[in-house]
C-alpha cells in the first residue's frame, strides 16, 4: 500500500513537472530567439570573461560580466549596425532607381537579346517576352525591397526590445554561467560524464560554427563588395552583405551572387569585366571559404561535410537565421549521443558475453 502510494505521488509529481515546464515554455516562447543568441554569445565570449575575472581575482564577477557585455556591443553589434545602415541606403537607392527608370533595364535587355535571339527563337522566346520578364523581375525586386523597408520600420521597437533583452540575459549568462550549468547537470538524470561530454560538444560546435560563419562570411562579403566596387557595379555594399548572408549556405555560398553578375557582364558586352569577376570569384572569394572554413569550423565540429550541409539547411528551414548554429549543434549532439550509446553498449556486451575457454 505504501509503495503504491509512493508511485502515485511520483507519477503526480512528474505530471506536474511536465505541465509547469510546458507552461513555462509557452510563457517564454516569444523570447526564445534573444535568449538563444545570448547563450551563443556567452559561449563565444566566455574565455574573455574568464580572463577578466582572473585579472580581478574573481572578486568582482559583476564587473567582468558587464565589461564583456560592453565589449560584445562594440565588437559585434556596432560594426553590424554600420553595415546595416550602408546596406539599407544602397537598397533604398536601388529601389528608387528601379522605380524611376534610372537603371536602364530595357537598354540592357536590348543589348542581351541580339546574342540570345537565335537560341530563344527555337524555344519560342521573343525579345518582347524577355524584356517583359526582366522588367517584371526588376519590379518584383523593387517591391520586395520596399516592403522589407516598411516591415523593418514597423518592427524597430520590437527589435530594439529584443536586442536589450538579449544583452540583459547575456550579462547573467556570463556572470552565472557556471552555476547555471551545474544546476542543469544536477537536474538531468544522464550521468555526469555524459552531461559533461554533451555540454562540451555543444559548446565547441557553437563556438566553431559562429566563428567560422562570421569570419568566412565577413571575408567573402568584404571581398565581393570590393570587387563589385572596383568593377563599377551598382550597390557594392548591398551585394557584399547578400554574399555574406549566402555564405551560410554550404557548397553554393556567394557563388549564387557573383556568378550571375559575371555572366550578365559578359552578355551585356563587358566581357573583360565579366571574365575578371569570374576569375576573382573562383580563385579569391571561393578559395577564402576553402582555406578558412576547415581551419575555423571543421577541426572542432568533426562532422562529415554532407551532415554539416544537411543540418545547416535543415536548421535554416526550421529556425530561420538562428538555424545556422542550431542545426549543426543538434547534429553534433545527435552524433555524440549515439557514439556514447554505441560505446557503452559495446563495453557492456563485452562484459556480459561469455568468454570461450582456450583449447
Amino acid at each position: 500500500m505504501i509503495v503504491r502510494q509512493r508511485n502515485i505521488q511520483a507519477a503526480g509529481f512528474l505530471f506536474l513537472l511536465v505541465l509547469v515546464t510546458l507552461a513555462f515554455g509557452v510563457l517564454i516562447a516569444s523570447f526564445v530567439v534573444p535568449v538563444f543568441w545570448a547563450a551563443v554569445l556567452a559561449i563565444v565570449f566566455r574565455p574573455v570573461e574568464r580572463s577578466l575575472g582572473m585579472r580581478f581575482g574573481y572578486k568582482r564577477p559583476n564587473l567582468s560580466a558587464a565589461l564583456t557585455t560592453i565589449l560584445v556591443v562594440f565588437v559585434v553589434f556596432i560594426p553590424l549596425g554600420f553595415v546595416a545602415v550602408a546596406v539599407s541606403r544602397e537598397a533604398v537607392d536601388l529601389y528608387k532607381r528601379f522605380t524611376t527608370g534610372e537603371l536602364a533595364v530595357s537598354d540592357a535587355v536590348d543589348r542581351w537579346v541580339p546574342a540570345l535571339v537565335r537560341f530563344g527563337a527555337g524555344l519560342g522566346i521573343t525579345p518582347g517576352t524577355v524584356r517583359a520578364n526582366v522588367t517584371e523581375a526588376a519590379t518584383s525586386i523593387a517591391q520586395f525591397l520596399a516592403s522589407g523597408a516598411v516591415t523593418a520600420g514597423q518592427n524597430v521597437v520590437r527589435a530594439f526590445g529584443q536586442f536589450f533583452l538579449m544583452l540583459y540575459v547575456l550579462y547573467f549568462f556570463l556572470r552565472d554561467g557556471d552555476q547555471l550549468l551545474l544546476t542543469i547537470a544536477r537536474a538531468l538524470p544522464l550521468g555526469d560524464a555524459r552531461e559533461r561530454a554533451l555540454f562540451e560538444r555543444f559548446t565547441s560546435v557553437t563556438r566553431a560554427t559562429l566563428k567560422g560563419t562570421l569570419v568566412v562570411g565577413a571575408v567573402q562579403g568584404t571581398l565581393g563588395a570590393i570587387f563589385f566596387a572596383l568593377l563599377g557595379l551598382e550597390g557594392p555594399v548591398f551585394w557584399g552583405a547578400i554574399m555574406w548572408a549566402c555564405s551560410l549556405i554550404p557548397v553554393i555560398g556567394p557563388t549564387i551572387i557573383w556568378l550571375p553578375a559575371a555572366l550578365i557582364l559578359i552578355i551585356s558586352g563587358s566581357v573583360a569585366k565579366g571574365l575578371l569577376l569570374m576569375g576573382l570569384g573562383t580563385f579569391v572569394i571561393a578559395l577564402a571559404d576553402n582555406i578558412l572554413r576547415p581551419i575555423l569550423v571543421g577541426r572542432e565540429t568533426r562532422m562529415p561535410d554532407f551532415l554539416v550541409l544537411l543540418s545547416t539547411l535543415g536548421g535554416l528551414t526550421l529556425f530561420g537565421l538562428s538555424g545556422f548554429i542550431a542545426g549543426p549543434a543538434i547534429a553534433a549532439l545527435f552524433i555524440t549521443a549515439w557514439e556514447m550509446f554505441a560505446r557503452e553498449y559495446a563495453s557492456s556486451d563485452r562484459v556480459t558475453k561469455p568468454v570461450k575457454p582456450e583449447a
